[in-house]
Order: C-alpha cells, then sequence, then structure tokens
C-alpha cells in the first residue's frame, strides 16, 4: 500500500471529555512500532461498555480518546517483530491479549493472560494524535476512527472471505454472551436457564444456551419489545420483573420448581446481579456476572452459597481471543452461529453520537459504523 512507512492523515470519533458528545475529527495514525499492526477499520459497532466509559466511568484520566472495541478490519502493515499477520489479511482487533506463553494462557481453565489488561498504552507514547495531542485507545483498540494500531497480541487473523461489517460484533458482544454460557456457566442439555437483559451480550447468551442444549430458556428483561428477538435467538419464555410485585428471584422460583440451574447477569447492575443469583436453584445452581461495571459494590447472603449454589465471574465469554475468534467467524460463516438477528441500524461513521443516542433509549441491539477511507 502507498501509505506504508508513512503517517496516515483520515477521520475518527474522537472523546474529548467525560459526558460530552464525540467530535469527528483529523488525526494522525503514526506507522506501526515493534510487534504493533496498524489495521484499516471497515466495520465497528457500538457496545455499552464504550457508553460506560463516556458516561458513567469517573475517571478522566482517559481522555481524550478513540473509544470502540468491536470491530473488523484490513490489515494495512506491521511492525519489526510481527510475522503471524501480513497486509491484506482480514482482522479482528481484541481487547484481551493471548501471548499464548504465560501460565493463564497455557491453562484450559481461563482466558486470562499476564499482558491482558495493559492495553491502555500510556498517554505520552500513543501512535495516534490529533491537534498535537496523544489520544489513547480505548480497551487498546480504540476502533472509532479510520485506522487504528494495536498490539500483535491483540489481533485475531479472520477468513478472508468474512463479511467484515458482521463479524465485527465477534469482537466483543457475541463472544461475551455466547460464550459466558457455554464457557463459564457450562449450561448443561435439558437444563433451565434464566438469562436477565436483553442487549446484544444477553441475547447472546441466550443463543448460547439454545447452543448448549437447554431446554428452557427465561428472558428476563423490563422492554417486551426484546422478547420476540429474544425468542428467535432461542428463549421458551419471558418475564417482565415489571409485571410482578414480588421480587423476580421468587417469581422464577416458581416457575421452576425452586429456580434455575443456570443464570446470566448481563446489565452490568449489582442489584440485578443478586437477583440472578438468588434466582438459581439451591444445590448446584450457578450464576454468571457477565455485565460489566466498576462503580457498585456486589454483596449476597452467605447462605446462598452455602447453600450450595455458584457465583462465577466471565470476561470475553471465557474465549481464548487468537485462537477462538477465527473459529466463531468460521461457525458464522458455516451457519451455525447468527448474527445478523443482532444488527438493527447500519450508519457511516459520521452519524456516532446517533448511535449512541438510540443504546442509551434501548431502541437498537447493535448499530454497526462503516468507514469510508480515501
Amino acid at each position: 500500500m502507498a501509505t506504508v512507512g508513512k503517517v496516515i492523515k483520515c477521520k475518527a470519533a474522537v472523546a474529548w471529555e467525560l459526558n460530552k458528545p464525540l467530535v469527528i475529527e483529523e488525526i494522525e495514525v503514526a506507522p506501526p512500532r515493534e510487534n504493533e499492526v496498524r489495521i484499516k477499520i471497515v466495520a465497528t459497532a457500538v457496545c455499552h461498555t464504550d457508553l460506560y466509559q463516556l458516561f458513567e466511568n469517573k475517571d478522566s484520566a482517559g481522555f481524550p480518546a478513540i473509544l470502540g472495541h468491536e470491530a473488523a478490519g484490513i490489515v494495512e502493515s506491521v511492525g519489526p517483530g510481527v510475522t503471524e499477520i501480513k497486509p491484506g489479511d482480514k482482522v479482528i482487533p481484541l481487547f484481551i491479549r493471548q501471548c499464548r506463553e504465560c501460565h493463564f494462557c497455557k491453562s484450559p481453565k481461563t482466558n486470562q493472560c499476564v499482558v491482558a489488561w495493559d492495553g491502555a498504552i500510556p498517554t505520552s507514547d500513543t501512535p495516534i494524535t490529533c491537534k498535537g495531542k496523544n489520544l489513547q485507545l480505548f480497551a487498546g483498540t480504540g476502533t472509532f476512527t479510520e485506522y487504528t494500531v494495536v498490539h500483535k497480541l491483540a489481533v485475531a487473523k479472520i477468513d478472508p472471505a468474512a463479511p467484515l461489517e458482521k463479524v465485527c460484533l465477534i469482537g466483543c458482544g457475541i463472544c461475551t454472551g455466547y460464550g459466558a454460557a457455554v464457557n463459564t456457566a457450562k449450561v448443561e442439555p435439558g437444563s433451565t436457564c434464566a438469562v436477565f437483559g436483553l442487549g446484544a451480550v444477553g441475547l447472546a447468551a441466550v443463543m448460547g444456551c439454545h447452543a448448549a442444549g437447554a431446554k428452557r430458556i427465561i428472558a428476563v428483561d423490563i422492554n417486551p419489545d426484546k422478547f420476540e428477538k429474544a425468542k428467535v435467538l432461542g428463549a421458551t419464555d419471558f418475564v417482565n420483573p415489571k409485571d410482578h410485585s414480588e421480587p423476580i428471584s421468587q417469581v422464577l422460583s416458581e416457575m421452576t420448581n425452586g429456580g434455575v440451574d443456570f443464570s446470566l447477569e448481563c446489565v452490568g447492575n449489582v442489584g440485578v446481579m443478586r437477583s440472578a443469583l438468588e434466582s438459581c436453584i439451591q444445590g448446584w445452581g450457578v450464576s454468571v456476572i457477565v455485565g460489566w461495571t466498576e462503580m457498585d459494590d456486589v454483596s449476597a447472603r452467605p447462605l446462598m452459597m452455602i447453600a450450595g449454589r455458584t457465583w462465577k465471574g466471565s470476561v470475553f465469554g471465557g474465549f481464548k481471543g487468537r485462537d477462538a475468534v477465527p473459529s466463531m467467524v468460521k461457525a458464522y460463516m458455516d451457519k451455525k452461529l447468527k448474527l445478523d438477528e443482532f444488527i438493527t441500524h447500519n450508519l457511516p461513521l459520521e452519524q456516532i453520537n446517533d448511535a449512541i443516542e438510540m443504546m442509551k433509549q434501548g431502541k437498537c441491539i447493535r448499530t454497526v459504523l462503516s468507514t469510508s477511507t480515501k
């Protein structure tokens, strides 16, 4: 490509500060350094975690920044030390790295990595600038842009025939929910499950429960409009907590002869997390925290666990990204995984604030943004 080795000027949606709309700006993207990959972003979706960073997280240290972490693109160039990926490869950036060498990566028990959480490059050292200021890359990816730069351990090479405007969802929401059911909860055939929250992650969890052979999947949400979508993905029942005067855990216990076998919290609300745990049957019930928040502490009565319930956490669905993402893309290509059903809107990058507003108001599942590069 003609851009190799040169600074690329392109557009990006820049988050200058907390609680402010993103601004489409011209940015400068430096060539990839050692072990880095520069990617032309083709499609990127808006995830609630991006909204959390922009509106709920109170730490202003992460700004100015380029948000976004659920995307797909084409490798423009690579830096020294990058051998597994080459220009022209279709890829999905990863917000959790996989080095394949540390004790976490070598263990089948986790998808953590010793370098998994150091994706935020120090502000003074980021490869992207705007108006003379370094821009932080949210989650080490920063995909609300035409071009970004990520570490080689945070890139998954995928099928060259994959439609990037679809498989970009695999970069976060789909794997996070689906994997929470099949990898973390380990949902069993014939079991009864409850999924709390029917955003993209919750709907993916419904799909995962169905794929694992659950007999009954109860979708829980205060928005009844979401049940039809959940039904398409495998839900058998819908419960709106607003329709009941008693706690939702009691409602589910009465529906299931004592509680569900597996529950998945996909909201990021500590009160819902406790309700999901209390909805599980004593003796063997498993509840998984999937929703993201750092704002509050979560608590439960010790008897909940003493009685035999298990409380677990899950990030990126327990998937080891560089290994699993290509397989998830293949599953979609083989029509074994649904993605199209999650995409409710397609917009250009310039309308990112409209996409954010729709998500805030619960008017979309996933909005996919396209970039029009030079």
